[in-house]
């Protein structure tokens, strides 16, 4: 129906249409009935929260409702141990702290007389006490006079900052709570005024942690060093917000620490700030162009971004009848690439190289092949530009076919933004990076955050030097 000949409605549509104004509709005819029912139908989009103007498939996952999400298929296998495993329990205390007897006073069913037994039974319980106080300590300084330097001295202070009253332990454990497991900052603060019965306020604790990201900036920058010097580094990157503006989240992680970084831009000049100098080994990523102008060994491309890319053409692209059977060939020559990667172990030096330029063979004849479909042709770019790196995990042990260590290393930082929305300033965002990098690659080191980080605040205090973050 077009514009010219859109019908006039001589009635408002609504819930309060009633049975005249409806038969005046269709006495203007046909076309006034198919235009009603359009207008109606658009109605119920967008009571049920979707645009009208605008397909679903545009809108982003986090934006739709729960319940026009479609239901996702029951997982192959029943999630637990199977039957017949050795059992794990909570393992005994090593100390008692109190005792406690107790003994009925009379049947708890029939309210009778009990005959007194020798039988007991015993069970333990663990609980954190209801009157938990802080640590209160005065440290009483001398100052004496030190003839040589002319002037008076005192010894430093290891538990906590210069000038500040909070421990080091509490700064720990705080910003443990913001930056390594997503808590905001109002539930941190909230914990320790009602529950630890420490006074804490919003404003202070974030200048706190100011402090702690400039003693702990060595830290970060090793952690950087030490991504550069990886065999094996997985790159990704996801929106954040800065003050309400748009920024990027970078990810940098291998399986021995994360780095993160914050900025405003998502292209080339990132990237040369991370990368100092050439990498030597082999950086996994998706196919974001910004990666293609870093200098490295070799790259691995992520195979399983590619096979979603299959599977959002055909749901959401309409192609052309000539797709499936290119999609087709292309999903047995990844799936075929992964297999044979499964197997290295088990074929012969000689039958697996055969194997893999075979690969290479049916993707070249793949890339050679004048395809129709304009889906087709846009994928055809891109494995011409990654011709070298689609394979790369076939010729390296360590390297996947996926970049899912980076997704992983990213998603907590997602649940940060989930609960916080990024961050109020610059200097915040930047405090956000450094002690997420650490707190993050402290637990893949299986390091005690608290403990590590209380420590090392301690000796930079008494000498003045951060010893280096532990292996």
């Amino acid at each position: 129906m077009t514009t010219a000949m859109v019908p006039r409605l001589p009635v408002a549509l609504g819930p309060r249409l009633t049975e005249e104004q409806a038969a005046a509709i269709f006495a203007q005819g046909e076309e006034a009935v198919i235009f009603a029912l359009l207008e109606l139908a658009k109605g119920w989009a967008r009571a049920e929260g979707q645009c009208a103007s605008v397909s679903s498939a545009a809108t982003p996952s986090g934006m739709k409702p729960i319940h026009q999400k479609p239901t996702t298929q029951k997982r192959g296998k029943k999630p637990g141990r199977k039957p017949g495993h050795p059992g794990s329990r909570r393992p005994l205390p090593e100390r008692i702290d109190e005792r406690k007897t107790h003994r009925a006073a009379c049947c708890p069913h029939c309210q009778g007389r009990l005959r007194r037994c020798a039988e007991t039974r015993t069970r333990y319980t663990e609980d954190i006490p209801a009157d938990i106080t802080p640590v209160v300590t005065e440290h009483t300084i001398h100052r004496d006079w030190c003839p040589r330097c002319k002037k008076p001295v005192e010894p430093v202070v290891p538990d906590a900052l210069p000038g500040s009253q909070i421990g080091n332990r509490v700064l720990a454990l705080t910003a443990w709570l913001h930056y390594g497991l997503g808590q905001t900052i109002d539930h941190v603060v909230d914990v320790f005024n009602h529950h630890l019965q420490f006074r804490l306020t919003p404003g202070g604790l974030v200048q706190q942690w100011y402090r702690l990201q400039q003693i702990l900036f060595l830290w970060y920058e090793q952690i950087q060093n030490e991504a550069l010097d990886a065999a094996v580094l997985h790159a990704d990157e996801t929106g954040w917000r800065v003050n309400g503006r748009g920024h990027w989240l970078w990810c940098f992680s291998h399986d021995r620490g994360t780095y993160y970084l914050i900025d405003r831009q998502r292209g080339r000049p990132v990237l040369a700030r991370f990368f100092r100098r050439e990498f030597a080994g082999t950086l996994v990523t998706d196919f974001w162009g910004a990666y293609n102008a870093v200098v490295c060994s070799q790259r691995q491309v992520c195979l399983a971004h590619l096979l979603r890319d299959l599977k959002h053409v055909e749901q959401y692209k309409h192609p052309s009848p000539h797709w499936p059977k290119f999609a087709k060939k292309l999903r047995r020559l990844v799936g075929d690439a992964m297999r044979l990667k499964k197997r290295q172990d088990e074929l012969a030096a000689e039958v697996y190289a055969s194997r893999r330029d075979r690969l290479h063979a049916r993707l070249d004849a793949l890339i050679a092949t004048p395809w129709k479909d304009c889906q087709a042709q846009r994928l055809l770019k891109r494995f011409r530009r990654h011709r070298q790196h689609l394979f790369t995990f076939l010729d390296d042990p360590a390297v996947p076919p996926d970049n899912n260590h980076g997704e992983r290393a990213i998603r907590p930082a997602v649940i940060i933004r989930k609960n916080s929305h990024g961050n109020r300033s610059r200097r915040g965002a930047d405090c956000q990076a450094v002690l997420m990098s650490i707190y993050r690659t402290l637990k893949q080191r299986g390091h005690d955050p608290l403990t590590t980080i209380t420590q090392a605040l301690a000796e930079f205090l008494a000498t003045g030097k951060l010893p280096p973050i532990p292996p």
